[in-house]
């Protein structure tokens, strides 16, 4: 079996980015993808400079062709386990195995939607969670938030920016405070009480938010809070669990914890994008890939170097 000098699981920006850093460190470099990345359902990205509003998936295959050019391979296929002794093994879901000396993870997250009917169907088009990301293309809208946790005001006020015509939906969240309250009217965002049951469509278009009771508010497009979880399960195999990762006291979601260069607490295992950084839009992601890629080429430079020293004394 080949041995590569680093396996990167996760071919999106992250991914992609550190592969090529590493090709051309003249590494040996595997990416394995299961194409899922956490943009699929969106029709472009966005603040990516040179690049804004291509779509993911030729954002990717430009990619993966610039890894290719420097010797990069790719494999096709979900990561099930990864155990090590001298190497990392990693095992794909049709019992494929693969290994490598040091390990670059770089899976992203799911982005676990609001129970509603009719959201999932409606998610990166006009259900959206970003203003960042999506707030141009739903500017001058009738935008709605849909509140489920406590920091839907703040994304109300982010979103207020983009139109003059903001509601936010209480849904299942706390009551905003009496300060929220404040704010609130103060930049004329409207609130509507009562939980919010499924979204009207028209001609694949979203129409209203229709609240339990029947009563439909129309809305054009409807930002959203997802809890977001890091896809690592796998690396509960090595002993590294997932933590909480807050914004303003209030937990995001759960990511894996690794150092500015991406390194975590198991050596020869690094991270980089939204696996350990919720918060990751795709040009930041690109750049943590970059420096894991840096961490790890520095790592196995260290090795080899200690190898060298030990051989020549000997």
């Amino acid at each position: 079996m080949k041995t590569y000098d680093v396996i990167v699981v996760g071919g999106g920006a992250a991914g992609l980015s550190g592969a090529l850093a590493l090709v051309r460190s003249r590494r040996s470099v595997l990416v394995v993808d299961d194409g899922t990345p956490r943009n699929a359902p969106a029709e472009a990205v966005h603040n990516f400079l040179t690049r804004d509003g291509v779509p993911p998936a030729e954002l990717y295959a430009i990619g993966r062709q610039e890894v290719a050019g420097y010797g990069g391979e790719f494999a096709t296929g979900t990561v099930t386990a990864v155990r090590r002794d001298e190497l990392f093994t990693v095992e794909l879901a049709d019992g494929t195995t693969y290994q490598g000396r040091r390990l670059l993870v770089t899976t992203g997250l799911t982005d676990v939607l609001p129970d509603v009917r009719g959201l999932a169907e409606r998610w990166g088009r006009d259900v959206l969670h970003c203003p960042y990301c999506h707030g141009w293309e739903v500017r001058d809208q009738a935008i709605g938030i849909l509140a489920s946790s406590g920091m839907a005001t703040h994304q109300a006020l982010l979103f207020r920016q983009m139109s003059d015509d903001v509601t936010l939906f209480v849904h299942t969240a706390p009551e905003p405070t009496d300060e929220q309250w404040e704010q609130l009217a103060a930049r004329g965002i409207s609130v509507v009480q009562g939980k919010v049951e499924q979204l009207e469509v028209e001609n694949d278009k979203l129409t209203g938010v229709q609240l339990e009771g029947g009563r439909v508010i129309p809305r054009q497009a409807l930002a959203v809070q997802t809890s977001m979880r890091a896809r690592a399960a796998f690396l509960t195999d090595l002993g590294l669990e997932t933590v909480e990762q807050e914004a303003n006291g209030l937990v995001m979601g759960t990511v894996v914890p690794a150092d500015s260069m991406g390194a975590t607490a198991v050596p020869g295992v690094f991270v980089a994008g939204n696996v350990t950084d919720a918060r990751a839009q795709v040009i930041p992601a690109a750049a943590a890939g970059l420096m894991a890629a840096g961490g790890i080429n520095a790592d196995l430079i260290a090795e080899e170097t200690r190898l060298a020293v030990a051989a020549r004394s000997s």
